[in-house]
């Protein structure tokens, strides 16, 4: 008596038949040759299991080749990839902070492409020194001495007090011992940097004279660290910068200043709370200023140092410097985005972090007026869209409890009984360019003060598969 599933088994193809068809010739070309014989192979022993199976369906031959495509296609897919950021944070950390502008992205292509002079100095044809690039810009924007520039705001934090302060005493605020996403604390930071942190005064309120009486023989440093993403309110008191590096100095040791997000401009003249900025903070008397590149900057994700010339010479002689260093890309970027500070008038339409913003809410407005009934149309009448305030906010630690008002799409069910917006934000993620949005009070919320590309946001809206 035959076996039908042994026998349904050995009318599979053979993989070398597979490979010599011209249905697999394609893949071939696409995906190469040792990587479709592992696929096929792969999805032949799948098959052989399923055919064992009872009552299991018939091999058919266009329906196992249309799997392993698109298994290869997946495969083979990059990882990271362009989103639509809906989420009403504008320096979103988990989707890459600042967006780039144009000039910095055709300025990385070219450096992708060709040999730089990275550490080469055209005019003597000597060996250059790659912060050089971005430090004569970084001089000219904060009036710092000299500029360092490594690879994040917290190996920024880790050079400066390495260098300072190995195995000596820095002294810092209680109410400043901050921790950023990802749990990186400043504590933590210090240990590892061979520094001992000494806290001075209390949670909410620290004097002047708490740091004067801290002050021993084995004292480094002073260093500020500003709460860029709490804020301490009622019955507090901090010590003015000024201050702090005056007492600093009569003791000669070097003020350091931690300003985390950072930004080279004053926000309020373009409406947005202030933000102090590496200029000011010098000006106050700081020796070290340490921010990041990525934040309110705009730029790509570097820790940047600017501050007094022979402070900044031994840090940038700090043989971790070369561990914590920047790559030819990251500075071709960092350079671009800098010069457009050149041109204040122009800032906040070239530098697209700036202009999301800023970014008017009535501009806002309309454009959510325009995709409401788009939206409405491509989800059909199993869900309502109506447009909403919402209240965008900075984000990466920036300003936290400033709010910007926004407008967006609010997208429920239309059955009472049904609840879950889960799938339906699945649905969006799940399209080419994923849409990422926010769920708030049983509804997903599309902000839309970051939605850039309309027309590619609504093209792809028919492609939506809710289930």
């Amino acid at each position: 008596m035959v076996n039908p599933a042994a026998a349904a088994r050995r009318a599979l193809p053979s993989l070398d038949r597979l490979l010599g068809s011209t249905a697999v010739a394609g893949l071939i070309a696409a995906h190469g040759r040792s990587r479709v014989t592992e696929a096929l192979r792969a999805a032949l022993e799948a098959e052989r299991a399923r055919l064992a199976a009872p009552g299991a369906a018939a091999y058919d031959e266009a329906r196992f080749l249309h799997a392993c495509a698109g298994a290869l296609h997946s495969s083979a897919a990059p990882s990271l990839k362009p989103v639509f950021n809906l989420t009403g944070t504008v320096l979103h950390t988990n989707l890459g902070r600042a967006v780039m502008p144009q000039v910095a992205a055709e300025a990385v292509m070219a450096a992708m492409i060709r040999p730089v002079n990275l550490e080469f100095e055209l005019a003597t044809g000597a060996r250059g020194e790659r912060d050089s690039h971005v430090e004569r810009w970084l001089k000219q924007l904060t009036g710092g001495e000299k500029a360092v520039a490594v690879n994040n705001n917290a190996a920024a934090v880790y050079l400066a007090l390495n260098t300072l302060a190995l195995r000596k005493e820095v002294l810092v605020s209680r109410g400043e011992l901050i921790e950023i996403g990802g749990a990186f604390r400043i504590p933590d930071i210090m240990a590892r940097a061979g520094a001992k942190l000494v806290e001075v005064g209390t949670t909410n309120r620290t004097h002047l004279k708490d740091f004067a009486e801290a002050i021993t023989p084995r004292t480094a440093a002073i260093m500020k660290v500003h709460t860029s993403n709490y804020v301490v309110q009622g019955f507090t008191a901090s010590v003015p910068e000024p201050e702090l590096a005056r007492l600093a100095h009569a003791h000669q040791l070097p003020f350091i200043v931690d300003l985390g997000s950072g930004t080279l401009i004053d926000l309020e003249h373009y409406g947005l709370p202030h933000e102090p900025t590496p200029r000011e903070t010098l000006a106050h008397g700081a020796d070290v200023v340490t921010f990041s590149g990525d934040k309110l900057l705009g730029g790509p994700q570097a820790g940047l140092l600017v501050g007094r010339r022979d402070l900044m010479a031994r840090i940038a002689k700090n043989p971790m410097k070369r561990a914590l260093r920047l790559d030819k890309l990251t500075l071709t970027a960092l350079d671009a985005v800098l010069r457009l500070y050149l041109h204040p008038e122009r800032l906040h339409e070239a530098l697209p972090a700036l202009r999301m913003l800023t970014r008017a809410t009535d501009e806002i407005a309309a454009q959510a007026a325009r995709l409401a009934p788009q939206v409405a149309a491509a989800l059909g009448d199993a869900w309502r869209v109506a447009i909403v305030p919402c209240k965008s906010q900075i984000g990466s630690g920036a300003l936290p409890v400033d709010a910007l008002p926004s407008a967006g799409l609010a997208m429920t069910p239309a059955a009472r009984k049904k609840t879950d917006v889960g799938p339906l934000a699945a649905a969006f993620r799940a399209l080419p360019v994923p849409v990422i949005g926010h769920i708030k009070d049983g509804a997903l919320i599309l902000d839309l003060r970051c939605l850039d590309h309309e027309d590619e946001f609504v093209s792809q809206l028919q492609g939506l598969r809710l289930k």
